[in-house]
């Protein structure tokens, strides 16, 4: 119907290369507008993913963890050419023809919204103030829950990957690699925390999905007066993103204040998300962050979460309760924690804080 087109979101992509302003629909309130923002004062830590077994180093990931919720890691055992490659057939795929991408578009019949595919986030109200920015959601693992229609059809259109190596390819094998950071550090953390060194681990059962979000940031003619990506906190247990090129876009807020968080070529940052705050009673925090527009450069990202099983029930480690320090946060199952998530997200808001205690 006529007056629910509103629903139905706009490419981005196509929408700045025939605007000279953005919609308003995609223009933030005044009170909403980008506020001051400091340079960090000092570096996003990094952490040495081949010397957590070393005290000092797993002091820094504590220190990270309780103060920013996000850190770059090295070491990590992802080459520098996998790495280029995800970002250049990432970067090929919005690069094509936009019939070519609606193929695996996220609205099924043209209005239906599924998370999986290509295009933007669900439009949830009609006055909901939109990302300046697409996306491909796609699911990779558990296997057999991967569903091949919604990824792209055709490797021979990534012709700027090496032989091939198609974007299923890549994705696949940066998927493979990237399990290894996530079991790295979340033993790290359990330990940090006192607790069993597979405490976390164990709360992934077969049924845990694993998801990856590749977004595409256009320029804008006017980047202070829209986000590339609203003020967020992640849900899952773990995120990793990788992005393609210096341009610091990326900023998490920290006692009311946004900073900048700096970036390099091929960095690989790590930020926990709001089970984990939950499962460590909120000893560790899921930063909320957002990405700005720039009017000058295109950007591409690719950030892999670490969910857990809709069953799940997600609640404090029964070994970090006691007396003194009673639950901060009420069980909820997974799903039920997804159901609000989207309503949430869509308003600016966070499911995490209607879980306090």
């Amino acid at each position: 119907m006529a007056d629910e087109q509103w629903s139905v979101p706009m490419v981005v992509q196509e929408l700045a290369a025939s605007v000279k302003e953005p919609p308003s629909q995609y223009v933030l309130g005044e009170q909403n507008r980008l506020l001051v923002v400091d340079q960090m004062t000092e570096s996003v830590p990094i952490i040495d993913l081949s010397r957590l077994a070393a005290a000092d180093e797993a002091d820094k990931l504590r220190a990270a963890l309780q103060s920013w919720g996000l850190f770059q890691v090295t070491n990590h055992g992802i080459e520098s050419s996998l790495m280029d490659d995800v970002i250049t057939a990432s970067k090929a795929f919005f690069h094509q023809p936009l019939e070519e991408k609606q193929k695996c578009s996220n609205l099924l019949d043209g209005k239906h919204f599924q998370v999986e595919g290509y295009g933007n986030d669900q439009i949830k109200t009609q006055h909901q103030t939109r990302d300046w920015s697409d996306r491909l959601h796609l699911k990779v693992g558990p296997k057999d829950e991967i569903n091949l229609a919604n990824w792209p059809k055709h490797p021979e259109s990534f012709r700027s990957v090496p032989p091939g190596e198609s974007l299923r390819n890549v994705l696949q094998e940066y998927t493979a690699k990237s399990k290894r950071i996530k079991h790295i550090i979340l033993g790290t953390m359990a330990r940090l925390l006192e607790l069993e060194e597979d405490y976390f681990l164990n709360q992934f059962s077969d049924r845990a999905p694993t998801t990856v979000r590749i977004n595409h940031y256009v320029p804008c003619p006017t980047p202070d007066m829209v986000l590339g990506f609203k003020a967020h906190s992640d849900d899952g247990v773990l995120a990793t993103l990788l992005v393609d090129n210096d341009v610091a876009a990326l900023q998490v807020l920290r006692d009311s204040v946004w900073y900048s968080v700096p970036t390099n070529p091929r960095s690989l940052l790590v930020n926990i998300g709001d089970f984990m705050e939950v499962m460590s009673n909120g000893i560790f925090k899921s930063p909320v962050h957002r990405v700005v527009a720039n009017a000058e450069t295109e950007r591409t990202s690719i950030a892999m979460f670490y969910g857990l099983d809709p069953e799940k029930v997600i609640e404090p480690a029964a070994d970090l309760l006691h007396q003194k320090q009673p639950a901060r946060y009420k069980k909820v199952k997974t799903k039920d924690y997804m159901a609000g998530f989207y309503e949430h997200f869509a308003r600016g808001t966070r499911v995490l804080d209607s879980m306090k205690v």
